[in-house]
């Protein structure tokens, strides 16, 4: 073969893997392009109910002085577009019940020039929203968020009180407020004492599965007070109504028609007495018909039993205060409130908040005058034989019974978390001990 076919060749060759080689530089060129070009779709980010991609998402809280007319005039919306919103919502929607602190959200889109508002949604909780679209027309709906119930158990040994124990754990101490209202008339929580033993099942709240929403329910509980046990179980008696309530292991209603005090963690600061000599008024005998709560201005003061409001105004010594009658035998008081939440004519239900502690009329601290009426005479109502709530039905018995069972077998089950000891104390107890058996042993 000459040089002049080989020089062809090799040509040849290099010029077709040059070829090759552009080729594939440009397909994937190509390729590069198309997918740059291709639209990819964005994620459906949902929440109330619409897809947030579609908006500018504008979050913030209720200021002091905000309403709900000044956050949509910061947001550009004139004062007529702000008017036939505010008619639209008022028979869906408070608008001047908005709360210092609590969040809201504006969806916005874009204007003329700016962007402008279309939807306003309220949280007054972290389950609960309210939306109001004025898209079109104002249109107010009321929706909650997906919540996950996770069940926990707890138990401890009673060092100081049950809410210093549960804190010391790092759980919730309104674990320790549902307990107290559950053995109200069971337990003494103002005289429990150190060694006192408890366990708890429960239930917290959890939106998306992730952010936390407080303590639920407790599903069981086992208090042991002065070595008596008693236990506690959660059970619905009326699956139409949704009543439910606290029963023992042998299906004996844990309640009284009346709870044991109107205020939750309080202590009795004076007791009906008949000879009682007040300070207030030149320490002179004065008879006390009440039973006095002493707590902190602010406190809720609650109706201990179902009733109907006969009284609800500021008068003389007993400044503001209510009066609920709860049958033709049993009325009750409340005096010195802060405010009141009630009137005339309204229903209220055992635990309702009816009021707060205050000071006003005669008194000398922040507390609450508990009063309590038998067929129209004053009584105190700690040696009153009061009625209890509804027992469960023979009918349902068995299927309580048999619904309690895993459940105390599961609280049965669980061992007593014992209280932290402090070091610096252990350590003297022991030095002590120490010391006393080295004089007994010379």
């Amino acid at each position: 073969m000459s040089k002049n076919v080989v020089g062809l060749f090799i040509l040849t060759v290099f010029t077709l893997i040059s070829c090759k080689k552009q080729t594939n530089t440009v397909d994937e060129q190509a390729q590069i392009s198309a997918l740059v070009e291709e639209k990819v779709e964005p994620v459906e980010l949902m929440e109330f109910g619409y897809n947030l991609n579609d908006y500018t998402v504008v979050r913030d809280t209720i200021k002091a002085g905000d309403s709900f007319g000044e956050i949509l005039q910061r947001n550009n919306l004139d004062y007529p577009q702000i008017y036939n919103i505010v008619e639209g919502a008022k028979d869906s929607f408070d608008i001047t019940k908005l709360q210092v602190g609590k969040p809201y959200t504006l969806l916005m889109v874009e204007g003329d020039s700016v962007k402008l508002p279309k939807c306003f949604i309220y949280q007054p909780n972290k389950i609960d929203y309210v939306v109001v679209d004025f898209a079109d027309t104002t249109i107010v709906k009321k929706g909650k968020k997906d919540v996950t119930l996770v069940e926990r158990e707890a138990t401890g040994v009673i060092d100081g009180s049950l809410y210093f124990t549960l804190q010391e754990q790092g759980l919730s101490t309104i674990v320790a407020y549902k307990m107290s209202d559950i053995y109200a008339w069971t337990v003494d929580f103002f005289r429990i004492q150190k060694g006192d033993r408890f366990k708890v099942i429960y239930t917290e709240k959890y939106i998306d599965d992730s952010i936390y929403a407080g303590v639920d329910q407790i599903k069981a509980a086992y208090f042991e007070h002065k070595g008596e046990p008693f236990y506690a179980f959660r059970f619905e008696t009326d699956s139409t109504k949704h009543i439910v309530d606290y029963f023992d292991e042998s299906a004996n209603n844990l309640r009284r028609a009346f709870l044991k005090a109107p205020v939750q963690f309080s202590r009795i600061s004076s007791r009906y007495n008949l000879k009682r000599r007040i300070a207030y008024y030149g320490n002179r005998v004065r008879p006390h018909r009440g039973t006095d709560f002493a707590a902190p201005v602010g406190t809720p003061i609650l109706s201990t039993a179902n009733g109907t409001v006969i009284a609800s105004e500021r008068r003389g010594g007993n400044g503001n205060y209510v009066k609920v009658k709860h049958n033709s035998t049993y009325s009750t008081q409340y005096l010195h409130m802060q405010k009141r939440k009630v009137k005339v004519g309204d229903y209220v239900k055992q635990g309702d908040v009816i009021g707060w502690v205050g000071m006003t009329g005669n008194t000398s601290g922040p507390h609450v005058c508990y009063r309590f009426w038998k067929n129209g005479k004053q009584v105190d109502p700690f040696k009153q034989d009061l009625p209890q709530a509804e027992p469960i039905s023979d009918s349902l018995k068995v299927k309580y019974l048999d619904y309690i069972h895993p459940i105390k077998q599961q609280l049965d089950a669980l061992m007593f978390e014992s209280p932290k000891v402090d070091e610096e104390e252990f350590i003297t107890e022991l030095n002590q001990d120490n010391a006393i058996s080295s004089k007994k042993s010379n």
